[in-house]
This record gives structure tokens, C-alpha cells and sequence, in this order.
């Protein structure tokens, strides 16, 4: 048997549109799978536009708003990238504060891809190390990060964990992290 979610529930924090729609459905898959309970949290009501790279994907319905989300309530948070979603979520003063709340809660954090943008922004990622798609190499180090270019690097050096990763290929490693650090 694997590790068990059960009655574990876990945010996924995207944008109204430009989230990278596997790096939202398969840790979202990975967290069912396991028994967790997966809720979808944007900055607006109604449906978020997933897409495959600059292609248009499925549409999703959104579970609740970031001004509507205890963080007491969650378990953990993941945060999929796409190029457009983290930029649209660093750019929303209600989005970064709620990832601010869930580190200083000492919850674990999944982000993967161009998702440590939002991080940065929240000022989290001084002295932790992360990875992420290669041309955020450059921002994380210069907000403070540690960067390296693994397939998941974990980082327990703060109030919470971060479990990182680069891009989709990485999402089988980063499935499996996320999903033992949340169990916790």
C-alpha cells in the first residue's frame, strides 16, 4: 500500500488562465490517488483556463478565492507553473500573502517550473534551496535562493518545506515528494 492522504486536504493556487495544465492535473491526480482531497483556489470565482504551453486546454472549476481560504483549514499548498499563471499570482497582493501564510504556518509547499516566481515575490525563498525551469535560475539567486538543476530537490531549511521541480518531465519525482511530505 502507498503513503495515505486521507483526510488531508491541499490547495492548488493558479491564475484565472496560464497554468500549465499537466502541472496542474497530474499532483492533483497524484494527491486523489493517495486519498488526499485536492482544492482548486484562484484570485476569482468560476473557471481557470489550463493550457498546454501557449496552446489553449481544459477549463476548471475553481473550488474557492484566496480571500476565502483558512489556511488552518489546508494541509498543504501546490503551486503548478506555466509562465503566465506565477506572473499573474506575484502580481495579486491577496495571492502572494496567502503563500506567505501557508510557509509561516509551517505547511509543505509544492511548486514546480515557473511557479517560485510567486515565491519570490513573497520574499521566501532567502536561503532555501530550489529548483525550477532554468531561466529562473538567475531570480531565485539573486532573491537569495540556492538554485540546482535536479529533477526535485526538498528543502527543510526554513519554517516549512519546499518541494521543488523544473518542468513536466520532472512530475512522476515531484508526484512522489509532494505527496510524502504532505502525509507527514
Amino acid at each position: 500500500m502507498g503513503i495515505e492522504l486521507s483526510g488531508k486536504k491541499i490547495a492548488f493556487l493558479v491564475a484565472p488562465e496560464g497554468v500549465e495544465q499537466v502541472e496542474l492535473t497530474e499532483p492533483w491526480k497524484a494527491v486523489e490517488q493517495s486519498g488526499g482531497s485536492p482544492r482548486l483556489v484562484s484570485t476569482e470565482p468560476g473557471q481557470v483556463q489550463g493550457f498546454n504551453h501557449l496552446d489553449k486546454g481544459e477549463t476548471f472549476p475553481v473550488d474557492t478565492t484566496v480571500n476565502d481560504v483558512d489556511v488552518a483549514d489546508y494541509d498543504g499548498l501546490v503551486l503548478p507553473g506555466g509562465v503566465a499563471n506565477p506572473d499573474y499570482l506575484r502580481t495579486e497582493p491577496n495571492a502572494v500573502d496567502l503563500v506567505r501564510k501557508f510557509v509561516t504556518a509551517g505547511k509543505p509547499l509544492g511548486v514546480i517550473c515557473h511557479g517560485p516566481w510567486t515565491l519570490i515575490e513573497a520574499d521566501l525563498v532567502r536561503g532555501r534551496t530550489i529548483t525550477s525551469w532554468p531561466s529562473l535560475q538567475t531570480d531565485l539567486r539573486n532573491a537569495g535562493a540556492q538554485w540546482v538543476d535536479e529533477e526535485v530537490a526538498v528543502c527543510d531549511a526554513g519554517p516549512n518545506t519546499i518541494i521543488s521541480s523544473r518542468k513536466p518531465d520532472d512530475l512522476k519525482a515531484f508526484n512522489a515528494a509532494i505527496v510524502e511530505r504532505f502525509a507527514d
